[in-house]
Order: C-alpha cells, then sequence, then structure tokens
C-alpha cells in the first residue's frame, strides 16, 4: 500500500505513550500510529492481514498435537516446532516469515535443525537436496522464470512461497500453508525413519508430492 508524509499536532503526553508502546512492540513511531488509526477505523492493511493469517494457523495448529506454534517478536515471523522420531528426537524448527510488501512472493519458510549430529546433518541435507530436486522437477513452471528460490545447506533450508494467483481470504491461506508444512514434515519424517529402502521412500514421497499439487499451490 502506498504510503505519504504528513505532520500531526499531537500533545506531548500522547507522543512519549506513543513511543514507550513502540519501543515496547518493536515498532516505529509512524508505524505503531498508522497502524492504531488502521484498526480504530478498520482499514486493512499489510500487518493485519498477516496478524490475521497467523491468527487463523495458530487456531488450525492447535488441534494437531505433533506441531508446537509459537510466536516471535518480529510480528512478520512465526515458529513451528515439530519432533522427529529419530535418535535422540532431534526438533525441526520452521520459521515462517511472511512479506508485507506486495509481490510474487507470499513469504518465506526456513527449517533448521539445532544439532551437532554429523550423522543427522548428513540426512537432513539429503533430504532437503532430494525436496529441491523434486520440487524443481514438478512445480517450477508456475514461479517466476521457471525456478522455486531455495537454498539448502547442513542442517538448513529455506524457499519462497508463491502467492495464490487469485485473491483469498486469511483462513484459506492459512490452509494453504499449513498444508505445505505438514506435506513437508511428514515427507522429512518418512524420509528418516525410510533410510532402509530410500528408492523406495523417494518413490513414495515423490507419489504423495504430485497427488497434493495444483497449479495455484503455494509450493
Amino acid at each position: 500500500m502506498p504510503k505519504s508524509v504528513y505532520s500531526l499536532v499531537l500533545m506531548d503526553e500522547v507522543v512519549d505513550a506513543v513511543d514507550r508502546l513502540a519501543y515496547e512492540r518493536r515498532l516505529s513511531r509512524s508505524s505503531l500510529i498508522n497502524r492504531i488509526l488502521a484498526d480504530y477505523l478498520s482499514c486493512p492493511t499489510p500487518e493485519s492481514r498477516i496478524r490475521d493469517i497467523f491468527g487463523c494457523m495458530e487456531q488450525m495448529f492447535a488441534g494437531l498435537d505433533s506441531f508446537q506454534f509459537r510466536e516471535q517478536p518480529s510480528e512478520s515471523m512465526v515458529t513451528i516446532r515439530s519432533e522427529l522420531r529419530y535418535r535422540y528426537r532431534p526438533t525441526a524448527r520452521y520459521l515462517l516469515e511472511l512479506y508485507r510488501e506486495p509481490g510474487p512472493y507470499l513469504g518465506e519458510l526456513r527449517v533448521s535443525f539445532r544439532t551437532q549430529s554429523g550423522g543427522l546433518l548428513e540426512i537432513s541435507e539429503d533430504f532437503f537436496r532430494f525436496w529441491e530436486q523434486l520440487e524443481q522437477s514438478a512445480a517450477a513452471e508456475h514461479f517466476p522464470d521457471g525456478e522455486i528460490p531455495c537454498s539448502v545447506e547442513p542442517g538448513r533450508y529455506s524457499r519462497r512461497l508463491l502467492r495464490p494467483q487469485s485473491e483469498i481470504d486469511c483462513n484459506a491461506l492459512a490452509q494453504q500453508i499449513i498444508c505445505y508444512i505438514r506435506l513437508f514434515d511428514s515427507s522429512m519424517k518418512g524420509y528418516f525413519a525410510g533410510t532402509d529402502d530410500l528408492p523406495g521412500t523417494m518413490r513414495q514421497i515423490k507419489k504423495n508430492y504430485l497427488d497434493r499439487l495444483s497449479g495455484d499451490m503455494l509450493l
């Protein structure tokens, strides 16, 4: 949304109160005033849409025991944690950031493990590279330049999420994001559990992925 510069005459006490609240919420003075006025006047903003999406996601994740939904200091980010059944039960951390500015991409999903285990880092990197190749071959045509922006490192994976081609409400958007996270998470857990027969495991993951793929998904 476009923004312009305006001059306002405010009481010093009001400005002091705004600054205290802006500091607590890690916002600029202008951002907080814009938000307060937008909320009071019921004007939709990118920030309010992000809050609504995260609110829907939190409600949906509340019914899933295998996931823990946590807010972050930044209002454009949330963290979802999922425990793997692998030796000492490591936790996969999904950091979701939604972009405020309009564009072809809705946001970015980053997956990571906090571990020093060489074996875990190796198998996670193997899965991330397999997943990257699967997505590039099956879904890249829907992305700008015919390529899915993503990166793979030991124990880390990041990927941009494509904005839907048509406008959908926050609840439907939250469902699509969760659908992708759950698909990724179940595929990763299946990969970890199926290392004894990796070719068969990879075929099953690919089948599940293709079954869920459609032209307007965030994949």
